[in-house]
């Protein structure tokens, strides 16, 4: 087994896996009310090909955790089926799953049955309406049922995750911490990131992380968290003493690029060393050319190797991927 270690010494252990570049959401910050021009079926990897690229990240690369991310993963078939092949590989993998929760209350207990370990939801309002503009869609009752059958199902922590607009919910972060709090899930901030379809993120438009703590604060008692952060994205904090906490994900002003341990494998089979590259390393074509596990690794290893010190977004230089959130994956 060879380690995806980058030249700085960083070495990826987390894979994030998207099953399809679709989503049965509109989000403002993410594309159009039309949506996308979605990837042909064809170029898509089919679920023998997504399996077998895990297994090459788990059984050769030293990957320890795998989630599952989109567009939208639960609009992927054969979803279930692959978390059951994903848990199946030795050593096994931690797994969890990105999701906009639309659908899970019909196959969370199904997921879990399959080895899913757990959820991360995104939900940025807990009011309807606020959600409808959002996300162009009147679904909040079934996100809400989506998350309550993910604890049900034994898919903890369940997380959420939330990002704040400007003009929009910026006003709305601490009743959506008390909500989270009364249920038992665990909320996550996260900085809008230039990851739009529209191009339209500016930062100076951002709300950012210290915005969002001086929300929380003028209602709860917010301390940081005692355990060590190591690779984790996000800040913790401890409410009102514990043992409740909040994370904030500063990707934008905050970065954590020195202790990043993430990969990412695109819904078409691309191998992206940052969730900001600009440039992506295809195993898909020779693959389906006929090379071996041992070639598609060390490919992996060379895409790995040009990983840059950090994504730059402070750079004067700066440019967007051209591929948005929804088809790079979480």
């Amino acid at each position: 087994m060879q380690p995806l270690t980058d030249a700085f010494g960083r070495v990826a252990t987390d894979l994030r896996v998207s099953l399809t570049d679709r989503c049965n959401l509109r989000c403002t910050y993410c594309m159009p009310p039309e949506g996308l021009d979605w990837l042909p079926q064809e170029q898509q990897l089919t679920d023998d090909e997504v399996v077998r690229l895990i297994g090459v990240a788990v059984e050769r690369l030293g990957v320890r955790e795998v989630r599952f991310t989109g567009g939208e993963p639960l609009v992927r078939r054969g979803l279930v089926d692959i978390v059951r092949r994903t848990a199946a590989l030795e050593p096994r993998p931690e797994t969890s799953l990105t999701t906009n929760a639309l659908g899970l209350a019909r196959t969370a207990q199904a997921l879990k049955d399959a080895g899913l370990d757990r959820v991360n939801v995104s939900l940025d309002t807990i009011r309807s309406d606020t959600f409808h503009e959002i996300t162009r869609r009147d679904r909040f009752a079934d996100v809400v049922t989506g998350l309550e059958a993910a604890r049900a199902a034994g898919l903890g922590p369940v997380k959420v995750n939330a990002v704040l607009l400007r003009g929009v919910n910026d006003d709305q972060a601490p009743e959506l911490l008390d909500w989270c709090l009364e249920r038992g899930y665990e909320l996550r901030f996260i900085e809008q990131m230039p990851l739009d379809a529209q191009h339209g993120w500016r930062r100076d438009e951002m709300v950012t992380a210290d915005e969002i703590m001086a929300a929380l604060e003028e209602h709860h008692v917010l301390v940081p968290a005692l355990e060590p952060r190591g690779s984790a994205p996000a800040e913790l904090f401890l409410v009102d003493g514990g043992p409740a906490t909040v994370g904030i994900i500063a990707s934008v002003t905050r970065p954590f690029c020195g202790t990043c341990d993430r990969v990412r494998l695109t819904a078409d089979g691309q191998v992206r060393n940052c969730l900001f590259a600009r440039e992506e390393s295809d195993l898909r074509t020779p693959m389906r050319a006929g090379a071996g596990d041992a070639e598609l690794a060390e490919r992996w290893l060379a895409a790995m190797a040009a990983k840059k010190p950090g994504h730059g977004i402070d750079d004067p230089s700066f440019l967007q991927p051209d591929r948005p959130m929804s088809a790079i994956g979480g």
